[in-house]
């Protein structure tokens, strides 16, 4: 049986999430995401996604204690970051920082791990700009300390759960292609370090996690918002692909996109958005959706959760450069729980393949 990209083939058992691909509904840990994001901080999805897997503390505080110490020992990492290195594209950078680190499966490597694109993701967007990095402060949220140490300047309480409904937005979401990485690795018995660093190899690419940088090059296209439906018309008239919109696994709206949608409008309502930039993105969403009905009216091609991260993050001040790096911030959480969900079944994934070359 003939299997492209392996579509509808069960490849693992997990109780760590679940797509509903047809209901448009994410499950973390027996949670909706509309449970969690936005009212569950990443250190308590974190906790709630490793239980029984990593011998993280349970408790939020004390996690949030743990990884705040992981982040001040990862500043030891800082000064090596050579020029050559922050030279390289920030997600190629990121993941050669990464592989430096201790490979294992103890609960101090998992902390380690999941702190690293905190640290080193600003760190680096900081050096290509000619700034001198920015050391972490263990005392504050994940998420806030991420943007203190990116923007220079401690984010306002509105900022820092923005980004944190980011982080659990896309904490996890099955067997996608950067986390079926992980496992792989996992399941050869090598350590943490090597399965996120394969994770990370597989989200950068632009069919995975670099698309989001792209929607913000759509907009800039657009320019304005009368102009939406026309620039759509022309684009798709002439074979592109329209970023943000459409999914290979929901047949209706990304719940992830309403989720980050809702983070966008509470920072909107503290003054934290560029107004324009918001009517601009609302006329293309509109004119990109109906464009897309007309044209594929067998096939529903929804706002994903691409167009909406893009947004939010650009507001945060991220530098779109850095958008894949801030993914995996988030998604970091996911691959450690799935490889050690993978290493503990002891089962060596090796898929197999039909030959279709010459015979002897």
């Amino acid at each position: 049986m003939k299997m492209d990209g392996l579509e509808g083939f069960v490849a693992a058992e997990t109780v760590l999430s679940d797509v509903d691909g047809e209901r448009g509904r994410l499950i973390i840990r027996g949670m909706t995401l509309d449970q969690i994001a936005g009212r569950k901080s990443y250190e308590e999805v974190l906790a709630l996604l490793l239980q029984g897997l990593v011998d993280v503390p349970q408790e939020t505080a004390a996690l949030r204690e743990a990884l705040g110490r992981a982040r001040r020992a990862l500043a030891a990492h800082l000064p090596a970051i050579d020029e050559a290195l922050a030279a390289l594209a920030p997600a190629d950078a990121l993941r050669a920082l990464i592989a430096r680190l201790p490979d294992g499966e103890d609960v101090q490597t998992a902390l380690r791990l999941l702190a690293a694109p905190a640290v080193f993701t600003p760190a680096l967007m900081r050096l290509r700009e000619g700034k001198r990095p920015i050391e972490p402060d263990e005392s504050l949220g994940h998420a806030a300390d991420m943007l203190r140490m990116m923007n220079a300047t401690p984010p306002n309480a509105a900022q820092a759960a923005a980004l944190d409904a980011y982080l659990v937005t896309v904490c996890d979401h099955g067997l996608n292609a950067s986390t079926f990485a992980a496992r792989v690795v996992a399941s050869t018995g090598s350590g943490l370090t090597s399965a996120v660093v394969a994770g990370l190899g597989a989200l950068k690419g632009p069919l995975h996690g670099g698309a989001p940088g792209p929607v913000l090059d759509m907009l800039d296209a657009v320019g304005r918002p009368q102009d939406a439906a026309s620039w759509v018309e022309q684009a798709l008239a002439g074979g592109q692909r329209l970023m943000g919109f459409g999914h290979r696994i929901y047949r209706v709206r990304d719940p992830r996109a309403d989720a980050l949608r809702t983070a966008l409008d509470r920072l909107a309502q503290v003054g934290a958005v560029d107004e324009k930039r918001l009517r601009l993105a609302e006329a293309v969403e509109a004119a990109a959706l109906a464009a897309l009905r007309r044209r594929k009216p067998q096939r529903r091609l929804e706002t994903n959760v691409e167009f909406y991260t893009a947004l939010l993050l650009e507001a945060l001040g991220i530098p779109r450069s850095a958008f894949t790096c801030i993914f995996a911030a988030g998604r970091v959480g996911g691959w450690i729980a799935h490889a050690r969900e993978q290493r503990l079944s002891g089962r060596l994934i090796r898929p197999q393949s039909t030959y279709l070359g010459p015979l002897p």
